[in-house]
């Protein structure tokens, strides 16, 4: 599987090591969804507020910045670093236990899960919570 790293924006962490945060995400998931195996490639892409603001216009119609958003076909997920660190500031999580976070709930959007509804949210909350506790 190829992973592509692209840092728009500048902050601490590598492309290396949030690639390998990344690897470890889709070894656990594929362990309780194997269709994981079928993805060929996923795209990171970190950004800032202006720019996720644009794409979830566009793509979602709310014209609002957002923590993450995630495509399935091309597999892409892209992150906004600075919601990302409000985030973590709130919940008292390191910006890296809130990258994993977005990482592991994009990747179940782009196998298909969804929250929409309570069932639907309550199993994927399920499922993230086990990935990120062997992760």
């Amino acid at each position: 599987m190829i992973i592509e790293i692209n840092k728009l924006i500048k902050f601490n962490l590598s492309k290396n090591f949030i690639k390998l945060i990344l690897k470890r995400i889709l070894k656990e998931t594929a362990k309780k969804i194997p269709k994981v195996k079928n993805i060929a490639s996923f795209s990171v892409v970190f950004t800032n507020e202006k720019t996720i603001q644009a794409i979830n216009k566009k793509y979602r119609k709310i014209n609002k910045a957002t923590d993450v958003l995630s495509f399935s076909d091309p597999a892409e997920i892209i992150i906004c670093w600075s919601q990302l660190t409000k985030q973590a500031k709130e919940f008292k999580h390191t910006q890296i236990e809130e990258l994993k976070i977005l990482l592991v709930h994009s990747v179940l959007h782009i196998l298909g899960h969804d929250h929409r509804f309570e069932k639907e949210k309550n199993k994927m909350d399920k499922l993230a919570n086990q990935i990120l506790r062997v992760i």
